[in-house]
């Protein structure tokens, strides 16, 4: 997504501790996941020498939740059941961000929660979708942005944020922090 609004970024896999503790509200579990995707950024950037003086590190996570976590399928019955458990029902999507400027140490930590709520859809509508491989790889076993578009009956939130980056919600917490880059959103709220 910063791609398409004209940035070039240069992308880090983390090596992050992944696990969340379930005592957590989803809110809390994704910014502690953000936060330690930057640390362990930093940290690595730190040791090889390759830490630009003016770098600012932007740091993401994002999961489904229904009344618990629902990662991505681990096959495709999963994404079956995960799809006729979402039928017809709304569920939330939090966005964690760790937004970091490792050369004065600042970080500013924040969540994003979009609620989706899902049209009916029949068992073959999900075998069709489960059939492109496109569920294979989401959290929640859909892509908004994808195949799945059409079943999505309303969004109340960032739409981006379902995406998995919200746009906008950073573009607002740079400029929280004084900084300014043109980020555009892609909607706030809208209904499908």
């Amino acid at each position: 997504m910063l791609r398409e609004a004209g940035y070039n970024p240069e992308v880090v896999i983390p090596q992050a501790d992944e696990s969340i503790h379930l005592d957590m509200t989803p809110a809390q579990m994704v910014m502690c996941l953000a936060l330690r995707k930057a640390l362990d950024a930093e940290r690595r950037a730190e040791q090889s020498g390759s830490r630009p003086e003016s770098a600012l590190l932007i740091a993401a996570d994002t999961i489904v939740y229904a009344g618990r976590v629902i990662g991505k399928p681990r096959c495709e019955q999963d994404a079956f059941e995960t799809l006729c458990s979402l039928r017809g029902r709304a569920h939330d999507v939090y966005s964690g961000v760790c937004l970091s400027l490792p050369a004065s140490g600042l970080r500013r930590v924040f969540s994003c929660r979009t609620r989706v709520e899902f049209t009916e859809y029949t068992d073959e509508d999900i075998r069709r979708y489960i059939a492109t491989g496109e569920p294979m790889d989401k959290a929640g076993s859909y892509a908004i942005q994808g195949g799945f578009a059409p079943y999505i009956r309303h969004l109340d939130g960032p739409r981006d944020n379902v995406i998995g980056f919200p746009m906008q919600a950073i573009g607002d917490e740079l400029e929280a922090l004084g900084l300014s880059l043109n980020i555009q959103g892609t909607g706030a709220s809208e209904t499908e």
